[in-house]
């Protein structure tokens, strides 16, 4: 019976899972991520020959950054120094099937959808390095924002305007506090951060009106720390013309983006 490949490349390393056709994560594979491009093709062509499945229908690689879909090519990234790589093509070469490429924080969000049935929009944010994310409604990626980069939204802070992810992410937060988020225990810090969260939040709400929003990442995975403190930041911003929804943490960590890797390849 034939496998679907699942491959979420991150800045540090990469995980390779294998799917039953019922779904199942049947083996995992990591590797740290190297930074040069040819080499991770290399490291990339050795994992694959030492899974235990021999047989895939087919791949889906997740990717930080910006994805030309039509073309397969990944054009920037985040913590790589890679640009405009053929990543579709050079994987065909590798398996011989069909493979897409994807966005790993909208991969994500598809994966956390999933995991909701009851709702028929989700926005999904990801406050990780950066800060991303992505709309899903009735259970697919909605094709009118696969380019949306919330984390670049310009905002005033501070007298200036930034970046939402200069001032909220979890970079700008060890930046400001020496401390990474699940190394936060005072109130009042995280008080500050979640209404930096909620300043840029609120924007990406009234844009996608979400029926629920569910936030990731290594900043989110803190949500018991600070989801309360957020939901009533969002609801000073309230009124008769802007709903705030549910707000929830994702229920899945590492696997989010390779469960969504799965759900896309069966779309």
């Amino acid at each position: 019976m034939s496998s679907i490949l699942a491959i979420d490349v991150g800045g540090t390393k990469t995980l390779l899972a294998s799917f039953s056709a019922k779904g199942e994560v049947v083996e995992k594979l990591k590797f740290p991520t190297p930074t040069d491009y040819s080499e991770f093709v290399s490291e990339l062509t050795k994992a694959v020959a030492s899974l235990a499945t021999k047989k895939f229908e087919k791949c889906v690689i997740a990717m930080p950054g910006t994805i030309d879909r039509k073309a397969g090519i990944a054009l920037e990234f985040g913590n790589l120094p890679w640009h405009d790589i053929p990543i579709v093509s050079d994987l065909q070469a590798i398996l011989d099937i069909p493979v897409r490429v994807e966005n790993d924080a909208k991969l994500a969000g598809l994966s956390e959808a999933h995991l909701l049935p009851n709702y028929r929009k989700v926005l999904y944010v990801t406050v990780s390095t950066g800060i991303g994310g992505g709309l899903v409604i009735n259970g697919k990626l909605d094709p009118n924002s696969l380019e949306a980069e919330y984390g670049h939204m310009l905002l005033e802070h501070e007298g200036k305007l930034q970046r939402w992810e200069h001032f909220a992410s979890g970079k700008a937060i060890v930046e400001k506090y020496g401390l990474r988020a699940s190394d936060i225990t005072d109130q009042g810090t995280w008080y500050a951060i979640s209404r930096n969260i909620a300043i840029g939040l609120i924007d990406v709400i009234a844009a996608t009106t979400p029926d629920v929003i569910v936030i990731g990442g290594g900043v989110g995975s803190n949500f018991g720390k600070f989801g309360e403190k957020l939901t009533a930041e969002l609801k000073l911003y309230e009124d008769n013309l802007l709903h705030v929804p549910p707000v929830f943490g994702a229920k899945r960590a590492e696997e989010a983006v390779i469960y969504g890797c799965y759900i896309l390849a069966n779309q």
